[in-house]
Parts: structure tokens; sequence; C-alpha cells
């Protein structure tokens, strides 16, 4: 098991007051090479998590140091190849709602960038000299030729890019697994261009479906270490300097076997449901469902 040390809040940085929600529930004998995996058959563990009464966040305190996580994130698995696709369509269709905010597009960086899905969605709106950056090989590996080129295997580092040499910067359900959000968006925001701007998507865990579900919603997962609500969203753009930050709900559309691997059935159960509906021939039917997903755009004062 990784060390774990404490934090203040990663998003306003404050110690005042965090309120414990919810106990540690890890049994590593559970982990498995998908523990840090996108889109897997979810564990329902996590780390002790403490809601910052400042600006909304919940996060995990104390936490995992951020070279653990690097480690952990190179050597995990990948089989999401089908869903990363649709996902970037997805956030594609939002972006282009945005894009009038948003100066010339010349250079973008999409960071947790797996298969580069997205980075196809950026070259046919228009993006030129895009990259991604993806610390973990497998999905890398998995990309398509005509992308591969495009992906460095590495976490996110501001030093690797340029000042103000961005017009766009994407990052979508990788904000919960940064080990400090803060730090990274006011890096983002110097690495942005003016009238650049950010383009995030991550977990409301204030969403409808996730108080429903409580603690077995997946998004109660050993790789998240914050959940945000819009507020904390709004206010981690806000504070890195962006402007016109616009927080919205994203609706995704997956296949119904896919929104079965994420119910809260049994694993055992689950799989027999999937392999039900796959025989049948609707498992892989995209199914649009509101699960609780929040989209955050902000722009660099030009």
């Amino acid at each position: 098991m990784m060390d774990l040390e404490e934090r203040h809040c990663p998003v306003c940085e404050t110690a005042t007051p965090q309120r414990v929600l919810h106990e540690a529930n890890i049994d590593a004998s559970k982990l498995d090479d998908f523990a840090f995996a996108s889109r897997k058959f979810p564990e329902n563990m996590h780390y002790r998590l403490v809601l910052c009464e400042r600006c909304g966040l919940l996060f995990a305190n104390p936490a995992p140091r951020a070279q653990e996580l690097v480690a952990q994130y190179e050597v995990a698995a990948y089989d999401s190849g089908v869903e990363a696709d649709l996902a970037a369509r997805t956030y594609a269709h939002y972006l282009k709602k945005h894009l009038g905010a948003i100066g010339p597009r010349k250079g973008a960086l999409d960071i947790g960038s797996g298969n580069g899905s997205f980075l196809e969605q950026l070259l046919a709106l228009g993006f030129s000299d895009v990259a991604g950056v993806e610390p973990s090989l497998a999905p890398i590996e998995a990309a398509k030729p005509a992308i591969k080129p495009l992906l460095k295997h590495a976490p996110f580092r501001a030093q690797d890019f340029g000042k103000e040499s961005l017009a766009l910067v994407s990052c979508f359900m990788t904000l919960e697994h940064v080990h400090d959000p803060g730090e990274m968006t006011r890096q983002l925001y110097d690495l942005v261009a003016p009238k650049g701007g950010v383009f995030f998507v991550a977990h409301n865990y204030e969403g409808l479906v996730n108080r429903v579900l409580g603690k077995k919603s997946p998004i109660y997962d050993i790789e998240h270490l914050q959940l945000f609500s819009p507020r904390s969203l709004e206010e981690l753009l806000k504070r890195a300097g962006f402007t016109g930050v616009k927080v919205f709900p994203i609706t995704n559309a997956y296949p119904l076997s896919y929104w079965m691997r994420l119910s809260p059935l049994p694993r055992g159960a689950k799989e027999r449901l999937i392999g039900g509906l796959d025989r049948v021939g609707v498992g892989q039917v995209n199914i649009p469902v509101p699960v609780g997903n929040l989209g955050a755009i902000g722009v660099k004062p030009g």
C-alpha cells in the first residue's frame, strides 16, 4: 500500500475547516492491474474523504504522494478504447459551443489523453500543434498509428511546454486523479496564450445519480483524490486567473453494457447481465445518461 501524507484543500489551499464525510475503505488485496485504469469495474474503495467547508471540494486526506501515483499509472492496464472514442465525440460537441471565446487555434494540449481520441477531435476542429500527455503506457500502445506520434508517455509537467504557447488545454476525468489540481491549473494559466482557454470535465459528487447511489457510486474510487461540485470546480478556474468561467452539465453516451459495468450490482451479477445483453444484441447500443458530470471552460484575458 502507498504511503500517505496530510494535505490542505487542493483548490482553495486552506486547512479550515475539514469535515470527515467518509472514513477510508481500502482492501489492498483486492486491487489488480486495473485499479488505476480508466472505465474499469468499480471496486468501491476510497481514501478518507473530507469536505472543505470553504469551497465545497471533497478530497482525500491523507492522500498518496505525487511520485507514487506516477508509478501506479505507469503500469495500469487498458481496455476502454470504444468508450474513449465516444467520450471524445461528446466532449468535442460541448467544446464547439464555446469555441467562440477561444482565440487562434494554434497549440492544444490534452492532459491524461489515453489513446488520443480527443486529439483527433481537436484536429477536426482546426487546431494545429496538437499534443497529449498520458502517464500510462498501455493506452498509448493502443492509439491509432496517425495519433500515436502526438502522444507523450509522461505525466503533465509544465516545464515541457512554452509560456503562453497553447490556445487550449483540455483535461477530462483527470482532475480527480491529480495530486494538486490547484497548482496544475495555475501552471496552465501561464502556458495558455491570451484569449486561450481551458476545458475541464469532472465528476460532480452533488449530481442526482451520485447522491442517490451514495458510496455505491463508481466515483468513490481509489484513483480519485478529490471530487468536485459546481462551486469548487468554478473556484478552481477563477483562483488560477481564468475569466468568463462557465460550468455546465455533461451528458455522456456509452454502450448499455458499459453502464451496467458501473452499476452498483455485485460483479458476478454484472458480468452475467452484460453477457446476456451482448448475446441479444443490445449491449453495444449507445444510451445517453446524465450521470452527474460537469464541464468547465475558462479563458485567459487578452
